[in-house]
């Protein structure tokens, strides 16, 4: 299977229409029984240089290779963040809408470093635009089905939006031992169903999905 490499087209495309940054956007942990859903920014504008060698979406990556490329895609990036709905806003909300719960909380973020979030274009990976659906005043969304693969901004987001994920749900293994967090990372492995029927569920468990899952 050949390597999928991203590149900037989009972005500096969108950028030469008028937008003043693009920002990157990506999902992680959208289908796990455990721990929350996290979604990704990291943005960019026309001074952007190369991306980090080897960046590529996070699900085409190893561990050990996404633990060596988050620090360089976050540095590369003029800003990024990180933000995250739990378990139990997934059970009360739904997924679409932690995802744009999630998504609201990490533009907050930037929006307190200062990007000019109104100027910008959001890339969102994926056809659906949920971003927009969790916020009062619209952005500009553009949606596009395997973003994470061909554009290297939101690669950057899926890389940076996996570790910090995936470091939360180590420790949570240590907290909560049993369920095999730290390498399954909240995912339905043997493991992990093996041990929700032994051990039973605990917070950090989407309780609706368990249902849909048995």
């Amino acid at each position: 299977m050949a390597v999928v490499e991203p590149d900037l087209e989009t972005e500096l495309a969108l950028l030469a229409g008028g937008a003043n940054c693009v920002i990157g956007c990506d999902e992680v942990g959208r289908g796990a029984l455990a721990g929350p859903v996290a979604v990704g920014f990291a943005v960019i504008n026309a001074t952007v240089g190369p991306f980090p060698v080897g960046l590529r979406d996070s699900k085409l990556l190893s561990e050990p290779r996404r633990l060596v490329l988050a620090p360089l895609a976050a540095a590369w990036a003029l800003h990024s963040a990180v933000g995250l709905a739990t378990a139990q806003e997934v059970d009360s909300l739904g997924i679409m809408a932690a995802l744009g719960l999630a998504g609201k909380r990490a533009l907050t973020e930037l929006f307190a470093v200062g990007v000019d979030i109104s100027g910008s274009v959001v890339l969102l990976d994926g056809a659906d635009d949920w971003l927009n659906k969790a916020l009062k005043t619209p952005l500009t969304v553009v949606p596009r089905v395997r973003a994470d693969q061909d554009c290297g901004s939101v690669a950057a987001a899926s890389v940076i939006a996996k570790v910090h994920r995936d470091a939360l749900m180590i420790t949570a293994d240590a907290v909560h031992p049993g369920y095999g967090w730290a390498t399954n990372k909240g995912y339905g492995s043997a493991q992990h169903m093996g041990a929700i029927v032994e051990l039973g569920p605990n917070d950090l468990h989407r309780k609706s999905w368990l249902k849909i899952s048995a």
